[in-house]
């Protein structure tokens, strides 16, 4: 008698795929063309990216920098932000947000989220400023665009710097208007991870000021214009040759990237059930860097898409108060603290298939009826 044939595993679906696979062939040639060049910090690669940088994203100016964290801290730097300022940051995303607060010597304040789309609460900014107050620095979490129309509002009525966290946004948009130009700046990280993802660290900031521009190249070298005169104490925060000629590389197929993660984020909203959608609005100019849903008894529900091989990770489990790092610092955040209960982000990444994504919705709905309907 033949012995039953087992049923085959479900094929694994990791979180994110960082293969270089349409592009492999153009990042090995800028690679061997640095490696020629003999040339690997601060060089003609790095220019040519800066200006490529700026182009697609809409600014005047692009520098590069060592990663995402020291572009926001360099942008607060250029508007003299330091001790004794406070800065309004939101309740729920990375740390390094607030940790590039406090490399100035300022001090992060928490500020709330919006319930549906968990980026900065404008209306709980402005009860958060007080006379110490300097800067907002809102977060377009998720690759979701914050609400900047009245947080510029909040800004200007307060004389506040506006700077712009687009770390998880590159290519995104609000009301038509490309992230990182609203105020004074904005900060984008090229970690792998990220939808323009170097194969190491960096970063860059883009500005529509010439001044604020040359003061981030000077910081970000130590504080010189001229070698071996430091004019003010910059650090050491240089994107190197090899990684701008990578982002050169890649930039061209951001576009193509980007449109695939809103096809991507589209089937997953019409497929899974509507109650782990967290009623959050979507809008145009969103570029799902993430995927989160909301789900009841968190561990039960990824418990059960591990055991379907289905990799997720928590988009973060801890809100900012309650980070043990910023004790010290003011802001209550409700509505960041139960989100950080209960997010779960899904597969996302350009190439992922609908169908695997089909499947990812299937398994969902499965889990969320085995862990409790979502309220």
């Amino acid at each position: 008698m033949v012995p039953p044939v087992p049923p085959s595993a479900p094929t694994p679906v990791p979180f994110v795929d960082l293969h270089l696979t349409d592009d492999l062939d153009d990042v090995r040639q800028a690679i061997e063309r640095v490696v020629a060049s003999g040339w690997f910090v601060l060089g003609p690669e790095v220019e040519a990216f800066e200006a490529e940088f700026a182009a697609a994203s809409g600014a005047p100016y692009a520098v590069g920098v060592a990663n995402g964290t020291d572009a926001i801290s360099l942008l607060l730097r250029a508007a003299d932000i330091g001790p004794g300022d406070e800065v309004l940051v939101p309740g729920l995303t990375a740390a390094f947000t607030a940790l590039a607060v406090t490399m100035t010597g300022a001090t992060p304040v928490f500020v709330d989220v919006d319930a549906e789309r968990l980026t900065m609460d404008p209306a709980r900014a402005a009860e958060a400023v007080t006379s110490r107050t300097r800067a907002i620095v809102p977060v377009h979490l998720y690759g979701r665009v914050a609400d900047m129309t009245p947080l510029q509002s909040v800004a200007e009525r307060h004389g506040l710097v506006l700077i712009e966290d687009c770390c998880q946004a590159h290519l995104a948009r609000y009301e038509g208007q490309p992230v990182g130009t609203t105020g004074l700046g904005g900060a984008f990280s090229f970690y792998p991870t990220k939808n323009l993802g170097a194969l190491g660290d960096g970063g860059a900031i883009v500005t529509a000021s010439r001044t604020v521009a040359d003061r981030i190249r000077r910081l970000r070298n130590g504080g010189q214009a001229v070698r071996n005169t430091h004019e003010e104490a910059g650090i050491n925060s240089r994107l190197d040759e090899l990684q701008a000629a990578i982002l050169r590389a890649r930039l061209p197929r951001l576009e193509e990237w980007t449109a695939r993660r809103r096809a991507l984020a589209a089937v997953y909203r019409t497929h899974l059930p509507a109650g782990v959608l967290g009623g959050a609005r979507e809008r145009a100019g969103d570029v799902h860097h993430l995927f989160p849903i909301r789900v009841p008894r968190r561990h039960v529900v990824q418990a059960h898409l591990a055991a379907q091989d289905i990799q997720t990770l928590v988009h973060y489990p801890v809100a900012m108060p309650d980070q043990p790092a910023f004790r010290s610092a003011r802001g209550s955040c409700p509505v960041a603290r139960r989100a950080a209960g209960d997010v779960l982000s899904l597969p996302l990444h350009p190439y992922l298939s609908d169908a695997v994504a089909m499947r990812v919705c299937s398994v969902v709905a499965g889990a969320v009826a085995v862990a409790g309907e979502p309220t």
